[in-house]
C-alpha cells in the first residue's frame, strides 16, 4: 500500500530544507543552526498533529547518544596520548620518512589512519591522529585544512575495509539474519566474514588518497586558519621582523678529531657571532646549553645564526651542515620551544647582574639572544645598525626586554617567578609528562581490545580509557574537560532528533517509496546504483545506522523481485552509508571542521566529488568481486 504523504512530513521535509540551506550558505555558524533546528522540532511538536517531530521528555538524548558519548572519550584518549609526547614522537617519525611535502605526508598519514580506522570507530582513528596533523602542520608549515580533510575522508572510507570498521557493516549480518526469516529457503542470504569486504575497501581507500595526491591543489583550501600559526614562532622570520636580526636554526655535525675538541661554547659564539642552543653527545640531548661547556667530539650542535655564516665556519672546521634539523627536530619543533620575550621589572633580583652571574640557562632555561634597552637592541650578533655587544656579560636594568631562545614549558614556570614578566603570550603553555607515557598506553590498548574482543558498548570500552587516564593523571580532569570540542559535540547531538524526526514521522519511508517508483523497471545494476544514491543521501541526514536498518529490508526485497542477489544489495547499503563527505553531518567531518576551520563549501567541494568517486568505484567493485 502506498505511503501518503502527510502535513507532518511535509513539516519535516520543509526543517530538512532550511537546514541544508542554513549549512550551506552559513548563516549562523553550524553548531548553532544544529542548536536552532533541535529547538523547532521541540518547539513544532507541541501543535496538534506534529507530535511524532519529537518527544520533549527525550529532546536532549542526543547528548548522551553513544555515538556523543564516543566522541567525547576518544578525544579525551587523544589529548592523554599527546600529553605524554606520543603524537608527538609519531609526527617526528612521519616527517622524518615522509618528508616535509604535501604529496607524501598526505598518503602517510591518510594511509595510516585509514588502516587503523578499519579495526576501531574511524572518529577514534581520526581524533588519535588530530594532534599528530596539528604538530605536523606547524613544522612544515602547511595549512592544517590541507591535512585534515583527506585524513579524515580517509578514516571514514578506512571503516569499509572490513566488517568491524563502521557501525553499519557491524549490523549487516544481524539484519541479513532478520531479513532470511521472510526469504524461502532457496533465496537465503550468507553471512559476510570479517574480510568480505576488504577488496571493496581498500580499492575506495586506496582512491581516496590518490584523489587527494592528484586533485588535492585544487579541491582542499589553501588559505591557514586563525587556529594554525598559534602554537610558536618562526625563530627566523620572528628575530629578523622584530629586532632586525637574521638567523636560521641549524643542526651541524661536529666529527671526531675535530679542532674545535676542548673550546667552550661562550668563545665560539663570541668569535663567530653565532648562538649554540642546543647539543647532543653520547645520546645525550642538552637544551639551551651553559655556555661554559666545552665542545667534546663526535657530537652535533644546534646553532643559531645566518646559514651562510655557519655554512662558511663549518667549511674552515670541516663541520657538516645538515639540510634540515634532525636529532633537534623534535625539542626545538615550535610546538615546543621558540622565541620568547621576558621583561625585567623594577622589583626583580636580577637588576645589576649578568647573564654570566645568574647562570641564565641552566637557571632559567633562557638562551639570551638579545637585548632591547630604550629603543636599542644589544646583540651577540652584528648587523648593520648595531656592533656585536657580549650580552651574557652586559648588566640588568629595570626595564630591559629580554629575547631569549627557550623551552615552552620552561617559560610556562617562568609566568610564576617575580624576577620577570613574561610578554609572549602566544605560547602553548602545556605541560608535558613523559614519565606517563606506560599509563596511557596501557589504557588506550586496554579500551582498544575491549572494543575488539568484547560486546561492551563502545562509549563505555572508550570512557575506561579515558577515565583510567585521568585517574593515573595522565591528564588532570579540567585538562580533559578543554580536550573535548563541545562545538562538535553540540553539533552532533542536536542533529539527532532531526534523523529521529525523519525516521519516525515516514518520511524517511516515503522518500525510500518514491525513489523506488523512480527505479521500476530500471536493469539490476541500475537498481543496484540507485541503493546506493538513496543510502548516500539518507546518511547526509540522519544516522549511518538508521539509514542502514530502515534501507537493507527494502533493498533485499527490491533485489529478490529483480533476480538479483540480496546479500550484495544489502552490501550496497551497509557500503553506501559510509558515502558521506558532501556536508559536516558525519561524526569525522564534524571533528575536523573547527581545528581545520573548514567551512561548508568546503566539504560541498571536496565532499562531492569525492561522493561520485566513492559511487563508482564501490559499485565497479561489487561488481567485480561478487
Amino acid at each position: 500500500m502506498p505511503i501518503e504523504l502527510t502535513f507532518e512530513m511535509m513539516v519535516v521535509l520543509a526543517v530538512l530544507g532550511i537546514t541544508v540551506v542554513l549549512f550551506v550558505t552559513e548563516f549562523f555558524r553550524i553548531d548553532f543552526t544544529a542548536i536552532l533546528v533541535m529547538i523547532a522540532l521541540g518547539l513544532l511538536s507541541q501543535f496538534p498533529g506534529l507530535e511524532n517531530l519529537a518527544d520533549p521528555s527525550r529532546l536532549f538524548e542526543g547528548f548522551a547518544s553513544n555515538a556523543v558519548i564516543s566522541i567525547i572519550a576518544v578525544m579525551i584518549i587523544g589529548a592523554g596520548l599527546d600529553k605524554t609526547g606520543l603524537m608527538s614522537k609519531v609526527a617526528s617519525t612521519i616527517l622524518k620518512y615522509g618528508g616535509k611535502t604535501e604529496a607524501r605526508i598526505i598518503p602517510i598519514i591518510s594511509g595510516t589512519v585509514g588502516i587503523i580506522s578499519s579495526f576501531m570507530q574511524n572518529v577514534g582513528a581520526a581524533a588519535l591522529f588530530l594532534p599528530v596533523a596539528s604538530r605536523i602542520s606547524v613544522r612544515t608549515e602547511l595549512p592544517l585544512g590541507r591535512l585534515l580533510m583527506p585524513m579524515g575522508f580517509c578514516a571514514i572510507l578506512g571503516g569499509t575495509v572490513t566488517l568491524v570498521g563502521s557501525s553499519p557493516l557491524i549490523l549487516l549480518n544481524d539484519l541479513l539474519v532478520t531479513a532470511n526469516e521472510a526469504l524461502p529457503e532457496d533465496s537465503q542470504m550468507e553471512m559476510f566474514s570479517l574480510f568480505s569486504v576488504t577488496p571493496v575497501g581498500l580499492a575506495l581507500l586506496v582512491s581516496g588518497i590518490l584523489y587527494f595526491m592528484l586533485l588535492g591543489r585544487w579541491v582542499l583550501p589553501s588559505q591557514a586558519t586563525k587556529e594554525e600559526g598559534s602554537t610558536g614562532q618562526s625563530v627566523r622570520d620572528y628575530l629578523k621582523r622584530i629586532y632586525g636580526l637574521k638567523s636560521d636554526l641549524v643542526e651541524v655535525v661536529v666529527p671526531e678529531g675535530s679542532i674545535l675538541r676542548g673550546q667552550t661554547f661562550a668563545d665560539i659564539m663570541l668569535a663567530h657571532n653565532l648562538y649554540i642552543v642546543g647539543s647532543y653527545h653520547r645520546g645525550q640531548r642538552w637544551f639551551t646549553p651553559i655556555l661554559t661547556t666545552k665542545v667534546e667530539d663526535p657530537c652535533r650542535l644546534a646553532i643559531l645564526g645566518r646559514r651562510k655564516v655557519i655554512e662558511d665556519i663549518a667549511d674552515v672546521y670541516g663541520l657538516k651542515v645538515l639540510p634540515d634539523l634532525d636529532i633537534f627536530a623534535e625539542p626545538f619543533a615550535p610546538t615546543v620551544a621558540g622565541v620568547a620575550e621576558v621583561v625585567i621589572p623594577p622589583e626583580s633580583d636580577l637588576i645589576g647582574k649578568t647573564a654570566r652571574d645568574v647562570l641564565m640557562r641552566k637557571t632559567y632555561g633562557l638562551g639570551l639572544l638579545a637585548i632591547h634597552r630604550a629603543g636599542e637592541t644589544l646583540s651577540l650578533v652584528e648587523t648593520p645598525d648595531h656592533e656585536a655587544v657580549n650580552v651574557s656579560q652586559e648588566p640588568f636594568r629595570s626595564g630591559d626586554t629580554l629575547v631569549a631562545f627557550t623551552a615552552w614549558d620552561r617559560l610556562a614556570r617562568l609566568t610564576k617567578d617575580r624576577n620577570f614578566v613574561v610578554v609572549t603570550s602566544d605560547f602553548p603553555m602545556e605541560e608535558l609528562r613523559p614519565n606517563k607515557m606506560f599509563w596511557a598506553l596501557v589504557f588506550f590498548a586496554i579500551s582498544v581490545s575491549l572494543i575488539l574482543f568484547t560486546d561492551l558498548r563502545l562509549s563505555l570500552a572508550l570512557l575506561v580509557g579515558a577515565g583510567g587516564m585521568i585517574a593515573t593523571n595522565v591528564l588532570r580532569i579540567d585538562e580533559a574537560y578543554e580536550a573535548v570540542s563541545w562545538s562538535t559535540v553540540f553539533l552532533l547531538a542536536s542533529l539527532i532528533p532531526l534523523g529521529q524526526a525523519v525516521q519516525n514521522t515516514g518520511t524517511a519511508a516515503w522518500i525510500a517509496e518514491q525513489v523506488l517508483i523512480v527505479l521500476d523497471g530500471w536493469p539490476i545494476w541500475g537498481l543496484q546504483a540507485g541503493i546506493a544514491v538513496l543510502a548516500t543521501v539518507f546518511t547526509l541526514v540522519m544516522s549511518n545506522v538508521g539509514a542502514t536498518v530502515l534501507l537493507i529490508p527494502l533493498a533485499v526485497s527490491i533485489a529478490v523481485a529483480a533476480g538479483g542477489d540480496p546479500a550484495i544489495f544489502a552490501l550496497t547499503v551497509a557500503i553506501s552509508t559510509s558515502n558521506s563527505f558532501i556536508i559536516p553531518t558525519h561524526q569525522v567531518n564534524a571533528l575536523i571542521m573547527g581545528p581545520a576551520g573548514y567551512r561548508v563549501m568546503d566539504f560541498v567541494l571536496g565532499g562531492g566529488i569525492m561522493s561520485v568517486l566513492f559511487l563508482v568505484v564501490s559499485m565497479t567493485m561489487m561488481n567485480l568481486i561478487f
